[in-house]
This record gives structure tokens, C-alpha cells and sequence, in this order.
């Protein structure tokens, strides 16, 4: 099968296997082995997590080309386009680039039947294998142990916050999930932990396999002060580090686990604390406490559980206690919607449900339940799309100089950029 567009290779990938979402190794790893014969790859770090993923990629990102290094960085959902997935010093790949790697793939694939996902995972790698890197950052897309980025080892994991989520596939505890996140480790390879209270899964795992330990609070951690903040870990202190350039208090907890991942490969490729400085202050994440400065201001925010919702809360509270908000929101089906809505119950002032095209969206119903066990009166779900949904909640916080909130879904923060790209510059 080949395709001449993008789109005709994403449109196919679509129906060609029979589950959207099949965890496993086994297929995958069998293509890239035909794919990359002797698996070269560059030095790899592998970020696995429910919140912190998306923002440690960022902050490694920047550090890394600071330094002048060459780095690849894969992550996953995009926002506004695919190429979002694939990027090479900070920049999407090309199209043609893209379609170059699918036709590759589909050339040795034979009988193996791949997922959407498991594409743009060999893709990525293949992209990176070819592209004389330092370096390449690959976040995990769902648990850790039987993702397909997993079939890749790598030279340091991390494992950021761990909380309830896509509890179909990973189970229902913060143990069962603890454990399927413990599956990047690898023996002897540091497995680095930014949770400040993880599972207890997670240090039994890397016990198991003999991975040493570097815990936040414990062999790394951080303190905050007005205008800087200081690292240290067993080895190294840092002093007088810019405040990270991506929002809310929980990014110090990222930052501080990016800074153990960076000693811990020191010996492999070096970074100077100049480098270190720079990325802290230039690492850039579309769609995490992203602030647009319109009148209204308006802030875009993916976040889509329980855990991620309270640290949007706080951070309202923290930088707009005295606007009233105004939030454009809705979740897909599987996520668990109460457990959203309760943290930004005392935040919001008024719910504006926007409807999306897309099978996965929860129904008006269930949301309008989940609202009614909140015993949240002022929402409204009266809207036919995006736009009248995003205007009246504009006109309202004019009204009363409020603030817009864009937030509960990787589709809905894309429903604004697509139409508002002019107005979303970093």
C-alpha cells in the first residue's frame, strides 16, 4: 500500500488494524527489527507517567539544545497537526519525511497488522535512527510495559506523577498503573521517579530488576524560592536556577526529575549549567497553562483527570484569584468526569459544555450527571459547535472581566488553536 499525502496514509492506518488501542510488544518489535537490522539508535531517554510527561519532554528538550546538541523529541496526542509528534531540534518533521518512513514500514511489515499509534512510534524512530542524533526523547502513549515505544532501550527512564487514568487498559489502582509505568525500567539503568508519593509498585519493580533508585524528595529534590530555586541530588548542588518558563508549582517537580536525568548521563553526553539555565527558561508546551493575551485572556489547558484538574485549580487560584472563570469544557467518554469537574467546582463560575465531532466525546447526558452529582447548577449545554460555545463564554467574561478557560480535552485546546492559530504564539 502506498499513499502520496499524509492524510491518505493517517485515513488508512485508521481502519487497518481491528483495535484502536493493542497493547503489546511483540508485533511492533518485529517490524523494527526488519526495519533498523541491529537496532542502531541514539541515546534514549524514555518518559513514561499520567501527568508531566508532555512538559519533562519540553523542559529535556530545551536543556539538551541548548547545549547545541542535535535531539529528537516524540510525543503523543498532537494538538493541531501529526508532524506536532515527530519533532527534530524542536521542529516538526515534514510531511515527505513522514510518508518516507510509512512507505519503509509498509515495505517489510508483510502480514503484521499495526495500530495508528504503533506507525507513528516506528515512524519516529525510524525518522531518528536516520538523523544523526545526540539524542532522542520518546514519551510513552499509554502505561509503559506493553506501549510500543517500550521496545527501545533506554539509557535513563523517568516516570512523573502517576494517577487514575485510561484505568480500562491499565487498571483501576495507582498500584496496578504504578506497575504497568514500572515496565520502562531496565536493570542497572537509573529509574528516576518525580511522584512524590508513588505507588508502591514502582520501587518494587525496580528492585526486582535491580534498577537503582532516584526518588524525588529522597536521592534528588528542590527547593522554591521568590525569584530562583536550587537542585540538589546525592552528588551536585545547583543554585540560583531561573524559574521554569512552563506554569504551575508542580513544574518544579518536573524540572528537578529532568535535572536528575541530565547527571545521571552526565559521563555520556555533558551539559553545562548555562545550558541547564537557558532551557529552563525556553522550554515551551502548547496547551499546558498556555495564557493567550486577548481581552478576555483566555487560558488553554489539556488537562483531562482528577490529578491534572487540581493543579489547574491551584494554579488559577494562584495567578487569576480575582477573575471570575468562564470555562469552555468537555472530556472524552472515558474519562472520569467527576473526578474532573470537583477540583474546578470552587474555580468556575459558570460551565459552557462545547459539543465535538468525534465518537469518543462523552454524551450531553452523561456529562449533564455528572454535573448533577457535583450539584453544579450553572452549566450550559445548549451549543451546536466550538465557536458559539467559545463566544459566549467570551461575551460573558467581558461582561465581567473574567477569564476564558479552554480545558478538558486534547481536541477541544486543538478546536481553539485551529481557529485562533494568529492569536497563539508562544
Amino acid at each position: 500500500m502506498h499513499f502520496d499525502t499524509l492524510k491518505g496514509w493517517l485515513d488508512w492506518q485508521e481502519t487497518l488494524h481491528p483495535k484502536s488501542i493493542d497493547l503489546g510488544l511483540e508485533r511492533v518489535a518485529q517490524v523494527r527489527q526488519r526495519l533498523t537490522p541491529g537496532n542502531k539508535q541514539p541515546i534514549t531517554i524514555t518518559v513514561a507517567g499520567t501527568n508531566g510527561k508532555g512538559s519533562s519532554i519540553a523542559f529535556l528538550d530545551a536543556i539538551y539544545r541548548a547545549q547545541g546538541l542535535r535531539v529528537g523529541a516524540y510525543t503523543s496526542p498532537h494538538i493541531t497537526q501529526y508532524n506536532e509528534r515527530i519533532k527534530i531540534n524542536g521542529i516538526p518533521v515534514s510531511d515527505d519525511l513522514i510518508c518516507t518512513a510509512f512507505t519503509r514500514i509498509e515495505a517489510v511489515r508483510e502480514n503484521i497488522s499495526l495500530s495508528y499509534f504503533e506507525f507513528s512510534t516506528l515512524a519516529a524512530l525510524d525518522i531518528f535512527a536516520r538523523a544523526d542524533l545526540d539524542i532522542q526523547l520518546l514519551e510513552v502513549g499509554l502505561g509503559g510495559r506493553l506501549d510500543a515505544v517500550n521496545i527501545i532501550d533506554p539509557d535513563a527512564t523517568l516516570v512523573t506523577s502517576i494517577s487514575l487514568d485510561h484505568t480500562a487498559w491499565l487498571g483501576k489502582t495507582r498500584e496496578a498503573i504504578g506497575f504497568e509505568k514500572a515496565g520502562i525500567f531496565r536493570p542497572h539503568i537509573t529509574a528516576i521517579i518525580s511522584d512524590p508519593q508513588p505507588p508502591q509498585s514502582l520501587i518494587e519493580q525496580a528492585h526486582k530488576i535491580h534498577a537503582p533508585i532516584a526518588r524525588i524528595g529522597h536521592e534528588f529534590g528542590y527547593q522554591q524560592q521568590t525569584s530562583n530555586w536550587s537542585w540538589h541530588s546525592t552528588e551536585q548542588q545547583l543554585n540560583a536556577l531561573p524559574l521554569p518558563q512552563l506554569k504551575g508549582t508542580h513544574q518544579y517537580r518536573n524540572a528537578a526529575a529532568v535535572l536528575m536525568a541530565i547527571q545521571t548521563l552526565q559521563n555520556k553526553i555533558p551539559v553545562s549549567i548555562q545550558a541547564i539555565k537557558q532551557g529552563l527558561q525556553t522550554a515551551y508546551l502548547p496547551g499546558r497553562f498556555q495564557v493567550i493575551q486577548t481581552e478576555p485572556t483566555v487560558l488553554l489547558d489539556v488537562s483531562h483527570n482528577a490529578q491534572a484538574a487540581q493543579a489547574l485549580a491551584d494554579y488559577l487560584q494562584a495567578a487569576f484569584p480575582t477573575k471570575p472563570v468562564h470555562a469552555v469544557f468537555t472530556l472524552m467518554n472515558d474519562k472520569d468526569k467527576q473526578g474532573v469537574i470537583m477540583p474546578m467546582q470552587a474555580i468556575v463560575k459558570h460551565w459552557y459544555i462545547s459539543p465535538l465531532h468525534n465518537p469518543r466525546a462523552s454524551q450531553k447526558e452523561d456529562l449533564a450527571e455528572a454535573f448533577r452529582q457535583c450539584n453544579i447548577p450553572q452549566v450550559s449545554f445548549h451549543f451546536n459547535d466550538f465557536i458559539s460555545t467559545f463566544q459566549a463564554a467570551k461575551t460573558n467574561a467581558q461582561n465581567d472581566n473574567g477569564l476564558v478557560l479552554v480545558f478538558g480535552s486534547f481536541f477541544l485546546v486543538s478546536e481553539y488553536l485551529n481557529l485562533f492559530s494568529d492569536l497563539s504564539g508562544k
